[in-house]
């Protein structure tokens, strides 16, 4: 098969969920034979025209000059030279920007779209934005051969609002057993004596609703605040929070050894995502043997069941800060760590793909 990946900043991972599920999947692809090619923003710190023996095409991308308009002329310029090079598939990863082109996908090309979250729900969103938003979605549905729901909610959504039947595929992670202590050192915390949170700074990340609950908890226990903080909502929260010393924002780490270790040796891991799909970082941290409490929805519920903690205001963050200690929880931690190793682990979910694709070309051939 000849395979593209859109809808991605791209490889290798310098980003997020997408791009980190690409990179694996486009290697594991071109080892199972079949020829792979990645688009790329021309902005990405990787500059090569291979990357493992997946082929690279860098496309202009001008977001960093003009803003989120930018996203649509780059994945404008992705769709554009698909059309030269005679896919068999091409998989998009997400749709808010590159919907609207639909129209423009090569003809003969199998789309398969992996549907992300429900984007419009997003409150960092304009109202507008937001209706244009769920326009996109519905062309997304229209438009594409096949599709992937990451979590089941996504699944029933899609099934319920359009009919339409998806492939469940959540993300994968990579079990992390060799914890090096010595990483702490470069963060200035001690094991299993700080608290931690690992996301993108936005309001439905309930960012502000977890350090509420640390504010008032009145606890000294140090929080850790990975991502980027040099935005508009991050510099909200560091004014908010900055007579409280111990919130740290410490900035993005992309480094997945360091980001392992210390969710590893974190006491609790705060997941507050609320909107939509199986987060991967949540199962990095499953993965990582991390304590987690994370804010109570269907798809956090959905992947960790009975064995996390669950808030869904500061109160209950409050709380639990005070009464929950990793060391008492040792055989919610190991649940996960399990789950990972039967139904989240990156073969299986790789596999699943390849599956998927086999089973398109059956059915279109």
């Amino acid at each position: 098969m000849k395979i593209a990946i859109l809808g991605t900043r791209g490889i290798p991972n310098h980003y997020g969920g997408f791009e980190q599920f690409a990179e694996f999947f486009s290697v594991f692809m071109r080892e199972s034979g079949h020829e792979v090619l990645v688009y790329n923003s021309h902005n990405h710190p990787y500059q090569e025209n291979f990357f493992k023996e997946v082929q690279i095409i860098h496309c202009y991308d001008p977001e960093t000059k003009i803003g989120t308009a930018g996203q649509f002329i780059y994945d404008l310029n992705c769709i554009l030279d698909s059309r030269k090079r005679n896919f068999d598939i091409i998989l998009q990863l997400g749709y808010t920007s590159n919907s609207i082109w639909h129209f423009l996908l090569p003809k003969k090309a199998i789309v398969i779209t992996n549907m992300d979250g429900l984007e419009w729900k997003r409150t960092k969103y304009s109202k507008p934005v937001q209706r244009v938003l769920k326009y996109a979605e519905k062309l997304a549905v229209k438009s594409s051969n096949y599709l992937v729901s990451d979590s089941i909610g996504i699944q029933k959504y899609l099934k319920e609002k359009y009919h339409q039947d998806s492939t469940y595929i959540p993300y994968g992670a990579f079990l992390f057993d060799e914890p090096n202590d010595e990483i702490l050192l470069k963060y200035n915390v001690t094991q299993f004596n700080y608290n931690m949170i690992l996301a993108r700074l936005e309001p439905e990340n309930n960012i502000e609703t977890i350090l509420d609950g640390v504010a008032s908890s009145n606890d000294e226990t140090v929080i850790i605040v990975i991502g980027n903080h040099n935005t508009k909502f991050g510099n909200y929260l560091k004014e908010k929070f900055k007579t409280k010393k111990s919130i740290r924002f410490i900035g993005v780490v992309y480094n997945l050894s360091h980001l392992n270790n210390l969710r590893y040796y974190s006491n609790l891991y705060f997941h507050g995502h609320s909107v939509g799909g199986t987060n991967p970082s949540l199962l990095e941290a499953m993965a990582s043997k991390a304590l987690i409490i994370a804010h109570e929805n269907e798809f956090n519920s959905a992947i960790l069941k009975d064995n996390a903690y669950y808030f869904s205001n500061s109160d209950e963050v409050h709380n639990l800060i005070l009464k929950i200690k990793k060391k008492d929880n040792l055989q919610l931690i190991q649940n996960n760590f399990d789950a990972i190793k039967a139904d989240y682990n990156w073969d299986k979910i790789n596999g699943a793909y390849l599956q998927l694709f086999q089973k398109s070309i059956a059915e279109n051939n």
